[in-house]
């Protein structure tokens, strides 16, 4: 009967049991493909990839890219020089954000140091949960969020790396209402009243989401007026509290935003502080894209009062350029409510009699059970070119939009949503037979189309990439985000020849 299980149908052994004292991984084979492959990933990636005369892209239709990659999975494996081959096509084919021309999002650019890190982590191919089997990262980790916390302004706290800013607003929105409710966690929502949210309406979107997942629902997320420039407004906010309340609501927790993902807007954190405290509210400040600036002496009032929040949301993949994912989540607490909130006793992971100090077993803080180790090419970067050579990445970047906004004033048919007050630089390109005309009637209609078509002609061309938005009633506009410390000033030259290249016979 045992046999059964093992044997196929005409009683053979399978290929991969007829021999249980080989492994089935030929290391020789294995490694001499490995060095091939790497061979591959830095000539396309590292070399070319990073190259301004080549290309950012290599566009391809999705039924032509699936035919050219040969996605099929079968029953019976490649040869290796196939294999090798599929490597390639997947590099060359792949949108290469390590360029000088990529502009396209907001991580971008390498890091080099953090890549070894990367490369060390993957093949280390660790969990990070408990200290047995993830020692060094433990205590990365824990010195790591040491540092982002510093930076903030805390001198005590907790922390965690979470799988993106979007995790990691979800987590402090978890966190608050556990703070308030810690029944919840046992008993669910059957016994809660009506949480409310309060965030702009320019905050990133995982706010809604997290409202969703958490069972809230995205009605109970009030969004507070913004001025022009896309800063939340204090007074809305205390009165839609206010308001909130009388109508039997609980308000609970406020997001602000520290570098809003379109304008880059920095919402006034000390003033809303003031808010919080006087509504007994937890405050969280998704600096996920912002958050970098706490690092420069020049520009970390931008985030004033960030010290008096209860939770922070810190992406040092944008940024800073760690490499996805690197995304933390830091608190003011130091309760525990961290692991309280989260913690599921697991006695097959963490024993409480174990040899060494069983706090140092972090896992039971997450929401996960496997947790990347996103600590070390954070910690590789920052001691290479320590928290100095960070500083200078952040004022360079400042440095090189002041150069794009002043060249971009000088050359007709640029017009700018508004100056820049990070590095997100929001415009609208007018072509030649627009200009003068803002008085059509058509003219908006025609000017939304502007965006989308040169975007697709620089794909097509692979020439570099650059996203583009509507907001509100203002029609599709460019969003150039400049951060990458590979940039100079004639990427800056040659972004704006392009955009002029591209759409002047619109």
């Amino acid at each position: 009967m045992a046999n059964m299980f093992l044997l196929p149908s005409d009683g053979q052994d399978p290929a991969n049991l007829r021999d249980l004292n080989q492994p089935l991984i030929d290391h020789s084979e294995g490694q001499l493909f490995l060095n091939e492959a790497f061979k591959i990933i830095m000539e396309e990636v590292l070399c070319k990839g990073t190259d301004a005369k080549q290309k950012v892209c290599e566009w391809k239709e999705p039924e032509e890219l699936a035919l050219l990659l040969d996605l099929e999975l079968r029953a019976t494996g490649e040869p290796q020089q196939r294999l090798l081959q599929r490597v390639k096509d997947v590099a060359k084919y792949s949108i290469k954000t390590c360029h000088p021309h990529f502009f396209n999002q907001q991580f971008a650019g390498l890091d080099y140091h953090a890549l070894a890190g990367r490369f060390l982590t993957e093949a280390l191919n660790t969990n990070l949960f408990t200290y047995e089997v993830a020692p060094v990262f433990i205590l990365m980790e824990t010195e790591v969020l040491r540092g982002l916390r510093q930076l903030v302004g805390w001198t005590e706290g907790d922390g965690i790396f979470c799988p993106g800013g979007s995790a990691s607003n979800m987590y402090a929105m978890n966190l608050a209402r556990y703070r308030l409710f810690p029944e919840v966690k046992s008993q669910g929502l059957w016994g809660l009243p009506r949480l409310t949210i309060f965030t702009s309406p320019e905050s990133h979107y995982s706010v809604k989401k997290g409202a969703a997942f958490l069972g809230m629902g995205t009605d109970n997320v009030v969004l507070v007026k913004v001025d022009d420039g896309g800063h939340m407004i204090l007074e809305d906010l205390d009165e839609k509290i206010k308001l909130a309340k009388s109508q039997g609501a609980v308000p609970f927790f406020v997001s602000c935003t520290s570098g809003t993902t379109v304008q880059g807007a920095f919402d006034p954190l000390d003033r809303i502080a003031g808010v919080c405290e006087k509504h007994k509210l937890w405050m969280h400040v998704d600096a996920a894209w912002g958050g970098s600036v706490l690092f420069s002496k020049q520009h970390r009032h931008l985030m004033k009062g960030v010290d008096r929040a209860d939770s922070v949301s810190w992406n040092p993949h944008k940024m800073l350029m760690a490499g996805l994912q690197c995304s933390a989540l830091l608190l003011r607490d130091t309760t525990n409510l961290l692991k309280k909130c989260h913690s599921a006793n697991a006695t097959y992971l963490f024993q409480q009699d174990k040899f060494y100090d069983v706090n140092l077993d972090v896992g039971d803080k997450s929401v996960q059970c496997s947790r990347k180790v996103d600590c070390l090419k954070l910690w590789l970067m920052w001691k290479a070119v320590g928290s100095i050579g960070l500083a200078e990445r952040v004022d360079k970047a400042f440095i090189l939009v002041r150069y794009l906004v002043e060249q971009m004033k000088k050359r007709e048919g640029f017009l700018l949503l508004r100056e820049p007050e990070f590095v997100n630089v929001c415009f609208w390109f007018i072509p030649p037979s627009m200009r003068g005309k803002e008085e059509n009637a058509d003219y908006q209609e025609r000017l939304a189309k502007v965006a989308p078509v040169i975007k697709e002609r620089m794909m097509k061309q692979g020439t570099m990439m650059v996203g583009y938005q509507p907001l509100g009633n203002k029609v599709n506009f460019f969003r150039m985000v400049v951060f990458s410390p590979l940039v100079c000033q004639k990427d800056m030259d040659f972004f704006l020849d392009e955009i002029e290249k591209l759409g002047n016979d619109l």
